[in-house]
């Protein structure tokens, strides 16, 4: 087709408007200010696109063929390449943008336009309005335009509040999710843990795909089964009173799992081993059925590993020879020290004459990470190059992410001496919203970064849920917060309420679950 000729077949880029930009974003700029034929074919592609998605069976969007291959389909949406006839996961965006140079593409569920370069939707005049006329009326002509107008335009009628009662059935929207649990005796160390189970993407759609039926399970008292019933319960019932987890409780009360066996009181325990505890337990029933061993690079497919577990790397290098030997091992989450740092901060406060007292002084989490995960401790190991002991340096960083970061801020610490005593760190520790968790790999320490973009992608992570002790150690209580959409919810047991980002920041966070933003 000519560029230069003004056919009747040349489509046009949408006219500007006021108070509207003339473009979605300024690569769409630049792809619209090329020549004719680009026009014409960057448009008729997207028409296509929408026939394909909006005149067949909505499952097709939804499924894709890998950079390998395969066809895989996918329980979140698909991305189809707007330069060539390609259908892509969101992991394989990235590899086909960088292979093709192709930048644009739309999103399978609504059929937005995607640019790459923004990493984000991008609202395009142009586009948009070819989207709303496939929408509306099922047609991108002129011949349509009255009777896309009409649907678009307020009617005095139908908008009547009288006539919208009458005509409009209620959506479900209470099965969302938002429901508290029954404290059912010092329980609240369960609930806040199975509402960050309740409120994980990953599970929830493990367990509402069958990923494990209760009905064709015959382990008895299957801790697994009873979270099925759970996630049932939770996201196909429009009911919002608080729910009794009588089938986890019992579960696990029968458990079998001695180092857990303090758990099992009718007291205030731990919501960390809780969470271990039903990690393990999940692991075993969905799994290869064998305990992950402390310290070993332990692999599994079972949806806990695919959640939860990443892989650390332990670098000791030799003083003498310089010989450096690398021990790997997994990790179901982060525990993360308070003390020392907290004592460091002090003293230095105290040093500068701020004077304030421990418990008030604040810590990051970048903070307490980098003392992990990027400082090296000093230590003595049999060389087997020296073939001697020798003074060495250690040093820990994460070799794999996992695709939920969940982390313990160690607030109980036992003091030994004449009386030994635990007690409650109150440290206050600010923690983000979004958490680039690349300075702690392995790739980080190695300088290994190429196509860095990408790779601080996908160590990029989004809060989801943040476990929250108050009170005593013995006499305490425990509330969370989870993150449902962009909307924050405040979970005490029963009781589920709004609740505001500053709630969830300026909270004295216990454990922290943090999602992989390719998955939130």
């Amino acid at each position: 087709m000519s560029a230069n000729a003004a056919s009747s077949k040349d489509h046009k880029v949408k006219e500007p408007q006021p108070g509207q930009p003339m473009y979605g974003c300024e690569h769409v700029g630049r792809l619209f200010n090329q020549d004719q034929a680009t026009i014409n074919m960057s448009i008729q592609h997207y028409k296509t696109i929408l026939r394909a998605l909006f005149d067949i069976n909505p499952m097709v969007p939804q499924t894709a063929k890998g950079m390998d291959g395969q066809v895989v389909t996918s329980l979140t949406p698909t991305y189809l390449c707007l330069q060539c006839p390609s259908t892509l996961t969101e992991e394989d965006l990235s590899k086909h943008g960088n292979k093709k140079s192709h930048r644009f593409y739309v999103e399978s569920r609504s059929g937005a336009l995607y640019c790459q370069m923004c990493d984000d939707i991008v609202w395009d005049p142009t586009f948009e309005d070819l989207r709303l006329k496939k929408l509306g009326t099922g047609s991108f002509f002129g011949s349509r335009k009255r009777k896309h107008e009409e649907l678009f335009a307020p009617d005095p009628v139908k908008d009547t509040p009288q006539y919208i009662s009458t005509n409009t059935t209620l959506a479900t929207c209470k099965a969302n999710g938002l429901r508290g649990i029954y404290n059912a005796g010092a329980t609240c160390y369960q609930n806040v843990v199975l509402q960050s189970f309740l409120h994980n993407p990953i599970l929830r759609n493990f367990y509402l795909s069958d990923g494990h039926q209760s009905s064709s399970c015959d382990t008895p008292h299957c801790l697994s089964c009873a979270m099925d019933d759970m996630f049932q319960e939770f996201y196909a019932s429009e009911t919002t009173n608080g729910y009794t987890a009588a089938n986890i409780l019992s579960g696990f009360w029968i458990s079998e799992k001695k180092a857990f066996e303090n758990l099992v009181a009718n007291k205030e325990q731990d919501a960390h081993e809780f969470f271990q505890f039903m990690a393990e337990e999940l692991h075993e029933r969905n799994g290869d059925g064998k305990r992950p061993e402390i310290g070993s690079e332990h692999t599994c497919n079972c949806i806990i590993h695919q959640t939860y577990y990443g892989k650390l790397q332990t670098s000791t290098t030799c003083q003498n020879c310089g010989g450096v030997t690398n021990q790997a091992q997994s990790f179901l989450d982060l525990s993360v020290p308070l003390e020392n740092l907290t004592q460091k901060r002090g003293k230095k406060s105290l040093a500068n004459g701020d004077g304030p007292a421990r418990s008030q002084t604040s810590v990051t989490l970048q903070e307490c990470l980098d003392e992990e995960y990027i400082k090296s401790d000093k230590c003595e190991y049999r060389c087997q190059n020296c073939n001697s002991v020798q003074q060495a340096r250690r040093q820990t960083s994460i070799k794999k992410l996992p695709n939920v970061l969940s982390i313990q801020l160690k607030r109980f610490e036992f003091k030994q001496g004449r009386n030994d005593r635990a007690q409650k760190i109150e440290t206050p520790v600010q923690f983000p919203l979004q958490l680039n968790m690349l300075p702690y790999t392995t790739r980080a320490r190695t300088q290994d970064l190429k196509n860095e973009y990408e790779l601080q992608r996908s160590c990029t992570y989004d809060l989801l849920c943040v476990v929250v002790h108050v009170g005593d150690m013995d006499t305490g209580h425990y509330i969370s917060y989870c993150r449902v959409g962009d909307q924050w919810f405040a979970f005490n047991d029963h009781k589920v309420e709004l609740a505001q980002k500053s709630d969830v920041l300026n909270a004295k966070a216990y454990l922290l679950f943090y999602i992989v933003r390719s998955l939130s």
